[in-house]
Order: structure tokens, then sequence, then C-alpha cells
């Protein structure tokens, strides 16, 4: 046998055990766990997507009550460090309906979002409120349906605080934060989304915005208005995108 037979008995072994890996499903069990936080996937699918859901409150360090709809940080975040790396999971479908929460655990997990290799689209359905804002944008290409909203709002805080300058600046740090990641992902200006989050004749209780599906494409804060089925063909055609290269 050539050097040449070899080289080309060897590659194809490779490619074949790539292929053997990339047809490997999730174990019943890891099945059976995503199936609990509401992750899901279709079994015959054009494409192997799972759908990440992220509705209620977001709870953070401490729990919520038990009749509070909430998602819980220490779930999804291991979940999206092992679609990163499951080469099985072709994207990621985020379905948004949150009413906000805990702002770090929130951002911690838009964070992890922006930073994925795999296509990923978010939806907002209902609301993407405070800092539902930041995880709605953290997708590669993000939609929102008419009937929804988005609440801009600055950072609040629950429970005792102490009445000194360095609370505010913590504020205010906090809240640079959220407009830096959001304007870095999305078309929306700092200045603009600041001047959105400090409006005083929209809310009746509180200084803020709030943006119907139309108004926030308008924005610039969400890239596209449109229905599932149109954030799933993105989703497809981010695939085969890199499917090419």
């Amino acid at each position: 046998m050539s050097k040449k037979h070899v080289k080309s008995s060897v590659k194809t072994d490779k490619n074949n055990d790539a292929e053997s890996e990339r047809e490997t499903p999730l174990s019943e069990q890891q099945s059976n766990v995503l199936g609990d936080y509401g992750i899901t996937s279709a079994e015959n699918a054009k494409y192997n997507i799972h759908c990440l859901s992220i509705i209620g409150q977001i709870e953070g360090h401490y729990e919520l009550p038990d009749n509070t709809k909430s998602t819980k940080y220490e779930h999804i975040i291991p979940a999206l460090a092992m679609f990163e790396q499951d080469t099985t999971v072709d994207g990621l479908l985020i379905v948004l309906n949150t009413v906000g929460g805990d702002v770090e655990a929130g951002l911690a997990i838009a964070e992890l979002i922006a930073g994925m290799s795999k296509p990923t689209v978010s939806i907002v359905l209902g609301g993407g409120h405070s800092i539902g804002v930041p995880l709605a944008v953290s997708a590669k290409k993000s939609f929102i349906v008419p009937s929804a909203t988005m609440t801009i709002h600055p950072v609040r805080m629950n429970g005792m605080m102490l009445g000194v300058p360095q609370t505010m600046r913590y504020f205010e740090k906090m809240q640079e934060r959220i407009t830096d990641f959001v304007a870095k992902n999305s078309k929306i200006k700092p200045e603009r989304f600041t001047e959105l989050m400090m409006e005083r004749d929209e809310l009746v209780l509180d200084i803020g915005t709030v943006l119907d599906g139309k108004a926030a494409v308008a924005e610039g804060l969400i890239d596209k208005l449109g229905s599932l089925s149109d954030a799933i063909n993105s989703l497809y055609k981010q695939i085969e995108s890199k499917n090419k290269k």
C-alpha cells in the first residue's frame, strides 16, 4: 500500500469518527434534566435546534416564592456551556417572556449567549422588561412579535440600602454596564437608550419607557418584527451559512 493511500485512509477514518460523534444524541438523563428546565428540541426537525425559555422573573442568589414563575440562573448557565460544546446542537432559539429580575444574574446569562459561537436567535413574546432587554439583544439575531412590549427603566433595588454617595455610584456603574452591553449588541445608541430609560411621562409610578414591537424595531433595539416561523427561518439561515464556511 502506498503512502498516499494510507493518508487517504486515515483521513476517511477521522471523518467517520467525526460523523459518528456528530450523530451522538444527548443522554436520556440530560434530556430529562433539560426538559425539567423548560429546554426542549424537536426530534424530526431540519436541524437540531434547542429552545431555551426565559420566562417570569430571573432568579439570582435569593430564591423567589414558590408561587412565582422564575428562571433560575444556576440552571441556564451550565446548559448554555453544554450547548456550546455539544456537536449535536446546531443552534439555539431563546424565547423570552420575562418581567425582569436579578440584574447580575440576567446580565451573566446575556453575556454567555452573546459569547456563543453557535447560531442564536431570540424572540420576545409578551414582554421583555428590565434585564430582559439585554437578554433579548444578546442573540446574533433578535425578533419581537407586534403585541409584545419592552420596558426600559433604571436599575432598582429592594430592601435596606445605605444612603451614601457610594451607593449611588454603584447604581450608576451597574447601569453603565447594562447600557454598554445593549448598545454593543443592538443598533441603538447609548445616549438614546439612556434617554428612553429616564423618560418621565411614560410610566405611572416609575420612570422609563414602554416600547411595543414596532417601536422596539424602529429604535434599533430589536432587529426585526416577526413571528416564530421568522425566527426559526433566520436560525436555519445562520446554520446553513456556518456550514458552508
